[in-house]
């Protein structure tokens, strides 16, 4: 699902983000990410979800090579077949669950009718349907990030990157946004890879990848 060879990215301010990283995660994976600050998490984050190219070496995504791909290449890959969750949640204000919910189906061009019916399914796979009519400062910061995770799910996409989903949660909607996550990982609804500054939520996927200075340090695989 994902390869990266010989990857290099270097910022002319702070050097190498990235030092020649190789990497393969497979279809229906759930992996996290660890690391101190710094260590190249975010960056390699931002190469898999094509928001950032290579310095040096190759990225394939679900058999589209990232690093050659054109802008519409790029933009149809993040529309289509990528989902992400951001730490801050990232949700329009003005609009309800439902509304944030159908937006990546509208943008691409998908019928009212047919957004909205996706969208109550993934709202109730988060939990929500109770919710689905409120704003997004009637919400709880858990609830906020249940939304966000249901609008990053609506479209199937085939990979769900999830940046620091629970740093900026209490420890009780931290544990159930972990549930969630475990929740369509077992469900093998999509490839699943998680960032996180947590050794508890790190601790809880299947497999761990240690990062420092730009490089990977080892692997862990959980039962």
């Amino acid at each position: 699902m994902i390869q990266l060879h010989h990857v290099t990215r270097h910022y002319a301010a702070s050097g190498a983000a990235l030092d020649d990283v190789s990497l393969e995660i497979a279809e229906h994976e759930f992996v996290a990410i660890t690391g101190p600050s710094g260590c190249g998490k975010s960056t390699l984050m931002h190469l898999i979800g094509g928001l950032d190219t290579p310095t040096r070496g190759e990225v394939t995504v679900d058999g589209l090579a990232l690093h050659r791909a054109t802008e519409a290449e790029l933009t149809d890959y993040r529309r289509r077949r990528l989902g992400i969750v951001f730490q801050f949640f990232n949700l329009l204000p003005t609009m309800t669950v439902r509304e944030n919910v159908c937006l990546p189906l509208l943008l691409q061009g998908s019928p009212i009718a047919t957004a909205q019916a996706r969208a109550a399914a993934v709202i109730e796979l988060v939990g929500l349907t109770d919710r689905a009519g409120h704003q997004m400062h009637q919400l709880s910061g858990g609830q906020l990030q249940r939304t966000a995770i249901a609008r990053a799910l609506v479209h199937e996409p085939r990979l769900l990157l999830a940046d620091e989903p629970t740093g900026n949660l209490d420890s009780h909607s931290a544990e159930q946004v972990m549930s969630l996550l475990e929740k369509i990982a077992s469900q093998r609804r999509t490839t699943l890879l998680l960032v996180t500054h947590s050794e508890e939520i790190a601790r809880r996927t299947p497999r761990r990848i240690r990062m420092r200075d730009g490089k990977i340090l080892d692997h862990e695989h959980h039962p």
